[in-house]
């Protein structure tokens, strides 16, 4: 059986699902593209997290990238001018909260971001230049904590206004515009040698 696999730039406001048992009315991925039976996302973005999300109907391919060997890398805008001491911080590992007690996050890349990344506008404004600066980060982890890239930013004190992921492993947004989707043969996604 030949397998299908998407790279997909998930909008803001979207579930990294198809279906969604509660009563609220949701946006699911199956509204963006008509996906075959059994596409499953590969990990998760949160409803207003934006960016890369990988779909496929191979269930050993979803295990193999969901695995904390492989780089997720983020842009993030945050609350404020972002010190290059929050970003030291960061790198180093910060204590978040996860399930009710204290985690430290793993050593991770991060750096500042000079020039604002042209993702166009989100489909909920974030806010206007009254209520302060704001500025831009690339954080890049390979564990995924509930929420984890937001709990970073807080807690060196620049809470996260938009989050977008831009990279997994190899594979990367590029100039994929947001709700656009693209078959791909594979991911190609390289496992690092641990």
């Amino acid at each position: 059986m030949s397998h299908h696999h998407y790279i997909l730039h998930k909008p803001y406001g979207f579930l990294s699902q198809f279906i969604y048992e509660l009563k609220r009315k949701k946006k699911l991925l199956g509204e963006l593209y008509d996906f075959p039976q059994g596409t499953m996302a590969i990990g998760r973005l949160d409803e207003d997290s934006e960016g890369l999300l990988l779909l496929t109907t191979d269930g050993k391919m979803s295990e193999i990238i969901r695995s904390k060997k492989v780089d997720k890398e983020y842009y993030v805008q945050v609350d404020g001018v972002i010190t290059q001491e929050a970003i030291d911080i960061m790198k180093e590992g910060v204590e978040i909260g996860f399930n009710g007690t204290k985690y430290i996050t793993k050593r991770c890349n991060a750096a500042l971001i000079h020039e604002e990344p042209n993702f166009g506008l989100r489909g909920k404004k974030i806010r206007d230049e009254r209520h302060g600066p704001t500025s831009w980060a690339s954080i890049t982890v390979n564990e995924g904590k509930f929420r984890q890239v937001r709990k970073m930013t807080a807690a060196v004190g620049f809470p996260t206004l938009r989050l977008v992921r831009v990279r997994i492993g190899n594979v990367h947004l590029d100039g994929l515009l947001s709700g656009e989707v693209l078959e791909v043969e594979n991911f190609e996604v390289e496992i690092p040698k641990s």
